[in-house]
């Protein structure tokens, strides 16, 4: 309960990512015309977890430039990405798995990932320095 209290904002929106990937998707969605859109918002998503789990972090005061917070700011989105295709593929019938929406959910966890590591160096210091 503590590791869900400390990582609110994360928890809130892995809990979007998992309603959004199991529900139905409209028969003519708003932004249907453009190209890839469907693997554009699996790359938008995981990358946005992974930069959630970074504010988590320093809101809580904590230095995010750690191997293991790292590791699991890559980790955590990209198994979520993985599970998800695989609860789309066998455990819902409005939805489909898709080899390529698990590559677009890594390189979204990655992209999170560099994008993490960057606003630590920018500002991570002066967040902390603050509290």
């Amino acid at each position: 309960m503590k590791l869900v209290r400390n990582y609110l904002f994360t928890t809130i929106v892995s809990v979007a990512i998992v309603v959004l990937s199991t529900i139905p998707i409209p028969e003519n969605p708003p932004l249907g015309d453009v190209p890839l859109i469907d693997k554009w918002v699996h790359f938008v998503m995981y990358a946005g977890l992974s930069l959630v789990m970074w504010v988590d972090r320093v809101w809580m005061g904590k230095k995010a430039q750690t191997k293991p917070f790292l590791l699991m700011a890559f980790l955590f989105p990209a198994v979520l990405g993985g599970l998800m295709e695989l609860v789309q593929a066998y455990l819902t019938t409005c939805r489909s798995g898709d080899w390529i929406d698990f590559e677009a959910d890594v390189v979204g966890a990655l992209l999170g990932l560099i994008c993490c590591i960057l606003l630590d160096r920018l500002w991570g210091e002066k967040i902390l320095a603050r509290k």
